[in-house]
């Protein structure tokens, strides 16, 4: 496989060279790094957001929306799929790298700069690690970095900060929500990972959630898209090998299932650190398994969905 950091390079470079339609804002620290705003001053809309979800899964992914609905009115979706899970949602796509600096500045990377540094439990679970002059490293913060953070990420993944690139959005940006809808079938899949089953099993990754609405209140935008992933999310995987935990996958077998998001945060005292893993799941999940049998486990709540959502 070509390195994830090259390919995903290409879809920067498309960013960049159509940054006044996908009205995203491209510049150059004064160390050479490159940072790509997708949602933080800059108002990027749903293109950019199904590019930053593509740059996030460094092209292995093919992402689309959809027109669907939240209970019974009509609601943009986000469709992920992908021949290549454990790479592509696992060590690309999965945001693992807490940034944080006395600065103030602080962050959720994700994308394939992750596979540059390796130091995550999924990569030697995968069995991948990337080698590359460049490092895409996808930031989700209400600020847009600096030289600082660009070095920290030039000295982690052994580049010279001139091939570093940061795509960077709020979470409470369209960019944001767009690209954390394409997050469903990436939390199957780390479920999966979770309680003991081999990532390289699963053969075949789909997912769709719903958009959630846009509000730059950054701790409602929490709540909102991570809503739209627990309890409107629906998966299917193909999967090489059959398992009797397949019903733990999803976001159903949590305690607190029905609470929504905003109230488990508030309740981690607004550390997402501190949130349970199991919330992050899909509300639905098709597991079918070559050769075997098909499960189906979870199931949506539109209700929680509509209210969570601001629905009048």
């Amino acid at each position: 496989m070509e390195s994830i950091n090259r390919t995903a390079i290409e879809l920067v470079d498309e960013a960049l060279d159509f940054a006044g339609e996908l009205d995203v804002a491209g510049y150059e620290l004064e160390n050479g790094a490159t940072v790509v705003d997708f949602g933080v001053d800059a108002n990027g809309g749903v293109e950019a957001g199904l590019l930053l979800a593509e740059i996030q899964t460094a092209g292995l992914a093919s992402v689309n929306t959809r027109m669907g609905e939240v209970a019974g009115a009509p609601r943009g979706y986000v469709e992920l799929s992908t021949d290549h899970p454990a790479v592509a949602l696992l060590c690309s796509q999965k945001a693992g790298w807490e940034l944080a600096f006395e600065s103030g500045f602080e962050g959720l990377g994700s994308g394939p700069a992750r596979a540059l540094v390796g130091q995550e439990t999924e990569f030697e679970r995968v069995g991948y690690y990337d080698s590359s002059e460049f490092a895409t490293l996808a930031i989700e913060s209400t600020s847009l970095p600096d030289e600082e953070v660009a070095e920290h990420v030039a000295d982690l993944a052994e580049v010279d900060p001139e091939g570093v690139f940061l795509p960077t959005y709020a979470t409470g940006s369209t960019a944001g929500s767009v690209s954390t809808a394409a997050r469903a079938a990436e939390l199957a899949v780390f479920r999966l990972l979770e309680i003991g089953y081999e990532p390289t099993d699963v053969l075949y990754a789909s997912g769709s959630a719903p958009i959630a609405p846009v509000t730059r209140d950054e701790d409602r935008a929490m709540g909102r898209t991570n809503d739209a992933l627990a309890y409107g999310g629906k998966v299917h995987l193909q999967v090489a090998r059959d398992d009797d935990r397949f019903d733990e996958i999803v976001s159903t077998v949590r305690d607190d299932y029905g609470t929504p998001f905003l109230e488990v945060f508030e309740d981690a005292d607004w550390d997402f650190y501190e949130v349970p893993e199991s919330v992050f799941a899909p509300a639905e999940v098709t597991v079918d398994v070559v050769d075997g049998p098909v499960y189906t486990v979870g199931e949506t709540d539109e209700a929680l969905l509509a209210e969570s959502f601001g629905y009048r």
